[in-house]
């Protein structure tokens, strides 16, 4: 449970400040206490107390308003600014949980010895079979657990009837999905269970792929001629079968905690977000953004992946700043511009303890560099700014000028596009902008939240 004392509430300048100027104006003898009695703020020796307000929390009684009828309004007041300095420390709270997940979820992909995508393992072991055995026809079928069908997710040659992406858990496949004991059929017209399809095959060997006693899938290995598999050929592919067996099932846990950190990440992002109601959605759209513009800049895999999670976490750093002056409206003090500067080191000092997002930092970190130099934290420019940071400026500015902001409009559309034409070669790069016109023009920058995003870029 959060603990709020009133005692450090009533610490705080801005806040002493105010309810000493209330207690001024209520023109009577005005003191606070906490639950126990205790004074906090006031003189309990003058004059006479007819009244007691209490300042709630919830149900729960925090301390005292004592004094006349008036000083009630002094106990709302307290009651409230109870009530958003609980709100304040249960989003830091749930901001530090989802933080220490990330940094579990990632201690746990360290200890995975395989990180392929379970069909690049299901090609790999594919491919790694037609060196070992005659066949026309290979294929890879795993059971989907949702609908219990077996489908294929990757295949070698046209083996007639095994060429559905989907099937049920019948005939040889079923029997051997059931039993889980590998099978070769020579003479496969002769067997009951074989259902023709297409120009079929006439051998095949089908192996079970196990996970301790739990079948995930079947390899197939199929003939159009007759021929006779032996029991030598069950056994490599039966030894295949078993590693590869390993390999797939570690890529699906993989898989399912990549998608789960994934997740994590983005509610991370989503509870920094609610401090600022002005920055809802703005996470999700600078990473599709972001994503729109890597991709025409032909990013590798491995790249639009550093990027999706840096666009996520490019705010992270503001977890740090202060709600006084993140929220606002008007234009910020030289002094309280450069301490929202800040929040670009503070994102490097969090990301620094997570070890599998240090790749991040240099896109987190350097997001408000200028190509020209003359931008934040370190003054980078040119190349010498990483090609993520790069990008993420790009979307982030034009994230910025078509939304509403505390102490400004959306510029609408045109003005954004414009803006950031005009300012190709000395804010942004030019190459950047330029992918960025081309993914808008193709509309992909509609592609991932269209719905969503459509409605924010015409609403600009």
């Amino acid at each position: 449970m959060i603990h709020i004392s009133l005692k450090r509430l009533l610490l705080k300048k801005e806040v002493s400040f105010i309810v000493r100027e209330i207690m001024a104006l209520l023109g009577t003898p005005v003191f606070v206490q906490d639950s126990e009695g205790r004074v906090l703020l006031g003189n309990a020796g003058e004059g006479c107390f007819k009244n007691r307000h209490p300042i709630k929390l919830g149900e729960r009684v925090i301390g005292w308003v004592n004094g006349g009828e008036r000083a009630l309004v002094l106990a709302s007041l307290l009651s409230y600014l109870a009530t958003v300095e609980l709100e304040k420390k249960a989003i830091g709270r749930e901001a530090l949980e989802k933080y220490k997940e990330i940094t579990l979820l990632y201690d746990i992909t360290e200890k995975l010895t395989a990180s392929l995508n379970p069909k690049d393992v299901a090609q790999l072991v594919v491919d790694q079979a037609k060196r070992l055995i005659r066949a026309d026809y290979i294929s890879v079928m795993l059971i989907n657990e949702d609908t219990g069908m077996l489908e294929v997710v990757a295949v070698s040659g046209e083996g007639g009837c095994y060429t559905d992406v989907i099937e049920a858990l019948t005939g040889i496949k079923g029997n051997v999905v059931h039993t889980g004991k590998p099978e070769i059929i020579n003479d496969i017209l002769s067997d009951s269970r074989y259902v023709r399809k297409a120009i079929g095959v006439s051998s095949l060997m089908c192996v079970p792929l196990k996970v301790k006693d739990r079948v995930i899938g079947l390899i197939i290995i199929g003939s159009r001629e007759r021929i006779n598999y032996t029991a030598e050929d069950m056994k490599l592919l039966s030894a295949l079968a078993f590693q590869a067996a390993a390999d797939i099932e570690n890529a699906r846990l993989y898989d399912s905690l990549k998608e789960t950190f994934l997740t994590t990440i983005h509610t991370l992002a989503e509870t920094i977000e609610k401090r600022d109601p002005y920055t809802g959605g703005h996470t999700k759209r600078v990473m599709n953004y972001s994503l729109a513009i890597g991709s025409e800049l032909g990013l590798s895999e491995a790249e639009l992946e550093r990027l999706q999670l840096a666009a996520v976490l490019h705010d992270i750093g503001k977890i740090g700043i202060r709600d006084g002056i993140l929220l606002k409206k008007r234009k910020l003090s030289f002094k309280e511009f450069e301490e929202i500067k800040m929040h670009t080191i503070y994102a490097e000092q969090i990301l620094n303890h997570i070890k599998n997002l240090k790749k991040i930092i240099p896109g987190v970190k350097h997001h408000h560099e200028r190509f020209d130099g003359k931008g934040y934290p370190e003054g980078l420019q040119g190349d010498g700014i990483d090609v993520i940071a790069r990008i993420i400026a790009v979307a982030d500015a034009f994230d910025a000028m078509t939304t509403d902001r505390p102490y400004r409009k959306s510029l609408g559309l045109a003005v954004a596009l414009e803006e950031l034409r005009k300012n190709a070669g000395t804010q942004f790069d030019p190459d950047v902008v330029k992918a960025f016109m081309k993914a808008y023009e193709s509309e992909k920058l509609l592609s991932k939240e269209a719905d969503t995003d459509a409605k924010h870029i015409n609403s600009g």
